[in-house]
């Protein structure tokens, strides 16, 4: 009998193996039928087929074969597996500012996430990319251990406009540097004076940077000295639903941030 590891070589080794199985784990299929789903030839086709039946994965039913139950197994174990390794090789050069601490999702929700990275041209891509959504939404969520000059402008304008609605919870430290330049004061208490916004400050801090803008999961992602090196976004359920509730954990355990305690 093949280890599982030679199994899992033996159908690694192939995409046409890999694909045939999908397929006759997805229903019934002819000879004719998958060789026009995979390219196959018919030769290939038939040392694939024997190889399956072999292993029990597959049973031919008249001029159909279809996978057995133990043959929709593998298909979905190695379709998970391929998603796992998928979603690694895409988070690989991130995971070192990933927040894991703080996540409680599958990291598999990520796979579809969209990763911004500065780049030699584009110093700033990751932050833009933000602005970018911050410039169109109509309402942002945020819990952060910062507040950068540029979101906090773009959110001032918009929602002092009367075009969008705020709510932040940010570490006292994020406050405080805000609060200690005079101009980034200004923009912070014209936010703060407005309708449509409401920040709170939790003394503990944020451990984390979050952004939900609209319907739209944003993490930005430093490394130890506070350098960006990357930003994930993402519509995912599952993550945005994770980030709704620690906005809600943050937001209980902070107080309103009121115009007048900002220090000059």
């Amino acid at each position: 009998m093949e280890s599982a590891l030679e199994e899992i070589e033996f159908l690694a080794l192939s995409s046409n193996r890999v694909e045939v199985l999908g397929l006759l784990a997805a229903g019934r299929c002819t000879r004719t039928e998958l060789a026009d789903a995979t390219g196959a030839s018919q030769a290939t086709l038939g040392r694939i087929l024997s190889d399956f039946e072999d292993r029990s994965w597959i049973r031919h039913d008249g001029s159909e074969y279809v996978a057995t139950a133990t043959g929709r197994l593998v298909a979905e174990g190695f379709t998970d597996l391929q998603e796992i390794l998928e979603t690694e090789a895409k988070l690989r050069g991130i995971v070192d500012y990933l927040p894991t601490h703080a996540m409680d999702f599958d990291l598999r929700r990520l796979s579809d996430a969209t990763i911004t990275v500065p780049s030699a041209t584009r110093p700033n891509a990751p932050l833009g990319r933000l602005l970018g959504f911050l410039r169109e939404a109509d309402e942002v969520r945020a819990f952060s251990h910062t507040f950068n000059e540029q979101a906090l402008r773009v959110v001032r304008e918009r929602v002092t406009a009367g075009d969008q609605r705020f709510t932040g919870v940010f570490g006292r430290s994020a406050i405080e540097a805000l609060a200690d330049e005079s101009e980034l004061r200004r923009q912070l208490e014209a936010l703060l004076a407005a309708g449509d916004a409401e920040i709170r400050v939790r003394e503990e801090g944020v451990p984390i940077a979050i952004m939900i803008v609209d319907g739209v999961v944003y993490l930005l992602l430093r490394d130890g000295n506070g350098v960006l090196r990357a930003s994930v976004d993402t519509d995912d359920d599952a993550v945005r639903a994770w980030a709704e509730d620690s906005l809600d954990h943050y937001w209980r355990t902070a107080t309103p941030l009121e115009p007048g305690t900002l220090s000059e």
